[in-house]
């Protein structure tokens, strides 16, 4: 025998039918209260905790619907104490549905920055209503690490090559090479991004001459944002020569003897010339 569904009752078993009018209606709810979101900032591969702001009892947990979305897409839901996460957010994502109902996003991402709303709807009369909404906006930083420089030794007689690197950060960067405030030209200049995380790689080459001193700057650009690396090059001193590592102590004794020498053989002949 079946159950006759009366009329302006949800359904039990299909909830998801009218989920996306759910959703409309409550951005619109929100949108129209002039209530502006708070805001959370989270780097890439840390982990946030979102709260709904919403304090219940342990017994009236079991009886909620609770809904989490970011933007107009599905993140978990908490359906009579059954919990369904969407794919995106699989393994990575977890509730505590406690005295009042959270969730966490491990390993953020870039893609996982929005506006993430929670909807707790309340059993009224055999049917739901909306009982609490709340939104928090999630803004997800990928800053680079200080640039590294490494020497690539000589490609030529008196040229040097170091490269300048870093990785794993957002937006798309620039890389430049200054010294006394006057950019240079790179040898070689590489950027790549990763497919999965869309976190950028980038490094650049440099040559410059042995015969001087140098002070490089590596500047990488992103955003608003800039992080920088010094490297410092000083010309080597010329080698000495042999006569350059004779102590004193030896060069004045045989300096004098050499003039000895000198002295005596003038007077020989001096005293030769004067017999005759």
């Amino acid at each position: 025998m079946g159950h006759t569904v009366k009329r302006g009752t949800l359904p039990a078993k299909r909830p998801y039918l009218w989920l996306s009018w759910l959703l409309v209606l409550a951005g619109l709810f929100h949108f129209c209260s002039g209530i502006i979101p708070k805001s959370v900032t989270k780097r890439v591969k840390e982990a946030v905790v979102l709260s709904c702001d919403y304090n219940t009892s342990t017994e009236e947990l079991t009886s909620l619907r609770i809904y989490w979305q970011k933007d107009s897409k599905m993140v978990l839901t908490v359906l009579l104490g059954k919990v369904k996460v969407w794919p995106e957010y699989e393994n990575r994502t977890i509730t505590d549905i406690t005295d009042n109902p959270r969730i966490v996003i491990l390993a953020l991402r870039l893609s996982d920055s929005g506006t993430y709303t929670c909807i707790i709807q309340k059993p009224e009369k055999r049917t739901y209503k909306v009982e609490h909404l709340t939104s928090v906006r999630l803004m997800i930083r990928a800053d680079f690490p200080v640039p590294t420089i490494n020497d690539l030794g000589n490609p030529s007689p008196n040229i040097r090559r170091v490269i300048c690197s870093t990785s794993g950060g957002f937006p798309r960067p620039h890389l430049y090479w200054l010294e006394n405030g006057e950019e240079l030209n790179a040898t070689n200049t590489t950027l790549s991004q990763d497919p999965e995380t869309e976190l950028y790689t980038i490094s650049s080459e440099l040559d410059f001459n042995m015969t001087s001193n140098h002070s490089f700057l590596c500047l990488v650009k992103y955003g608003d944002l800039t992080v920088s690396q010094t490297f410092d090059w000083k010309k080597s001193k010329p080698t000495p020569s042999a006569n350059q590592h004779l102590p004193w102590t030896i060069i004045i004794p045989v300096s004098a003897c050499g003039i000895s020498v000198i002295i005596a053989v003038i007077l020989t002949l001096t005293c030769l010339t004067c017999s005759k």
